[in-house]
């Protein structure tokens, strides 16, 4: 680490420029490792050139969309390497789309090459997937022409089968056997820090998805601030089991890979393995995310009795209790928090290691290095004073470039002084440190009340039995929209509807309690996030069958 107040200097380069210098420094020290797969620097930089010569050989060109439907593997992280290094732009597809989602992604980005694999035991069968979506597939040979993604002109199938409508690996690798290491040396130099690196498809909580283009740039100057704030060497052995088409599945890769570190990856998550991986791999940096993931490790009937003493850092989030409680399970580890989003290339802020744990569990930290944030009046755009609820606004070297073939969209999100507008309510403090509050569409008006979804969460987490709890609203012909909790227990724990309300009796504002309790056992998901927007056309659906447009009156005792 730098010594205290030095100058840290800025080092921005390609994707491919990262890794080819890691494997020149280091060819032989693990670079990813997974349940079942590992790899070496070199063999993953060998790895991503097999791929760069066989895009060049079907004719990609620089800004080409290459999308990769795959789940956690070697392959998802070479492709990459190998799309951006040639100028590409590797679109990492969300392995839990549907038909529709297909069509609407590979469309939008105008995909020319897609990348995926016959499936592996216990893993979607992504090859049935497209052929359930584009049924013409099988008689198009190895050249598609599909109505619904027009762009597309391939479909490579990684492995040693083949398949009707597909190029299986034998002809990709010929596609690329003329292709010289002369003519992939010009095509990386060609390739600029600013260009973008990476297309992330976004939003799929809330709305379609929409592809944020982030540069090379901000992913190596991610990588630096991440390696500078935590202090991360090429000891350091980082875990994660976010997936491979999640901006932190993603951007933790590169910056582990900037450390000259080890990424060890869960694979596809199971809490049980994830622990087991955790402990096996002596994990130093738990890149944990969200208390989905971690609550479900923490909850291992034997974790108590494994041994993790080599974790020295945990980034999660969630309300100041839970992360109490989740700090609480690990004291020897410092458990940080952090203000994220896909468009600001992962974390916007983090805390520092030296903040205290107050401050690590009730605010994001401090922008990361290259970002400005500012919390502004929603409706006048007026800068508001520290400490106070607004919309968080920021712009710096990290963010994203817009929305990829989406001016329009992109014109309404990013201000002529290139602010994003992020869409979220948070607050700042003096010191600067930023806190997330909920989204603005995460507001909830109670007749005539104002209230935040997040609060109300944080609230009913202090019952006993309750693990994870969403809040959402629910049509009320009456208030306009009440208060609707869906809740996962804890393991072995019971409750009922009744009891979760009684336990907000009187504790909190009438207007605050939730009218209507659901229990379930999963979540509807895009990626790591709970999708509220089916929550809420759930519980709308249920009582639109029900005859209901008017929840029960409630007093406080």
């Amino acid at each position: 680490m730098a010594a205290e107040g030095a100058r840290r200097f800025i080092s921005a380069t390609t994707l491919a420029d990262l890794l080819d210098r890691r494997a020149t420094e280091h060819p032989d020290r693990e670079a990813v490792v997974f349940p079942d797969e590992a790899v070496s620097y070199g063999g993953l930089a060998e790895r991503a050139d097999w791929f760069a010569r066989g895009l060049v050989g079907l004719g990609v060109r620089h800004g080409d969309t290459v999308g990769f439907l795959l789940g956690e593997e070697v392959d998802a992280l070479a492709c990459l390497f190998g799309a951006a290094k040639i100028g590409a732009l590797p679109v990492p597809v969300n392995a839990r789309f549907k038909g529709f989602e297909l069509t609407q992604v590979l469309g939008q980005s105008r995909m020319r090459v897609l990348v995926t694999r016959p499936p592996l035991p216990g893993a979607p069968d992504f090859p049935a997937l497209l052929e359930q979506t584009w049924p013409g597939i099988a008689g198009c040979g190895t050249e598609l022409r599909l109505d619904t993604a027009p762009h597309l002109r391939h479909i490579v199938l990684l492995g040693e089968g083949e398949r009707p409508g597909y190029l299986n690996s034998a002809g990709f690798e010929s596609a690329g056997a003329a292709v010289t290491p002369r003519e992939l040396d010009d095509r990386a130099g060609l390739v600029r820090v600013r260009d973008t690196a990476v297309v992330m498809y976004t939003s799929g909580t809330t709305a379609s998805p929409k592809g944020a283009m982030l540069s090379h740039e901000a992913f190596t100057r991610f990588a630096g601030g991440l390696r500078d704030r935590f202090g991360l060497t090429g000891d350091d052995r980082i875990w994660t089991a976010l997936p491979l088409f999640h901006i932190g599945g993603i951007a933790f890769a590169i910056a582990t890979l900037n450390a000259g570190a080890t990424y060890t990856h869960a694979g596809f998550f199971r809490p049980d393995r994830a622990l087991d991986h955790l402990e096996a791999q002596r994990a130093t940096v738990a890149l944990a995310a969200f208390e989905t993931i971690w609550l479900a490790v923490l909850d291992q009937p034997d974790f108590d009795r494994r041994d993790l003493s080599s974790i020295r850092i945990v980034m999660a989030v969630g309300v100041a209790e839970r992360l109490r409680q989740m700090a609480a399970r690990l004291p020897r580890a410092t458990q940080v928090s952090c203000f994220g989003g896909t468009e600001a290339c992962s974390f916007l802020s983090l805390n520092e290691l030296t903040d205290t744990l107050e401050q690590r569990v009730t605010t994001g930290g401090l922008p990361m290095p290259g970002m400005q944030t500012r919390v502004v009046d929603p409706e006048t755009g007026v800068d508001l004073p520290p400490d106070t609820e607004g919309e968080l606004l920021f712009r710096g070297s990290n963010a994203f470039d817009g929305y990829l073939h989406a001016p329009e969209l992109t014109a309404r999100c990013i201000d002529a002084d290139g602010w994003f507008h992020t869409g979220d309510v948070a607050t700042q403090d003096r010191d600067g440190r930023v806190t997330f509050v909920s989204r603005l569409k995460d507001m909830l008006k109670v007749g005539g009340e104002n209230v935040s979804a997040a609060e109300v969460e944080s609230y009913l987490i202090g019952h006993p039995a309750v693990g994870i709890v969403q809040v959402v609203a629910a049509p009320d012909s009456y208030y306009v929209e009440v208060p609707a909790a869906f809740i996962q227990l804890k393991p072995g724990a019971t409750a009922t509807e009744d009891e979760i309300i009684d336990f907000c009796r009187g504790q909190i504002a009438t207007f605050r309690i939730p009218r209507y309790v659901r229990f379930v056992d999963d979540w509807p998901m895009s990626g790591t996030k709970i999708k509220k927007f089916e929550l809420r056309e759930r519980i709308a659906d249920e009582l639109r069958r029900r005859g209901i447009t008017e929840a029960p009156r409630l007093t406080s005792r």
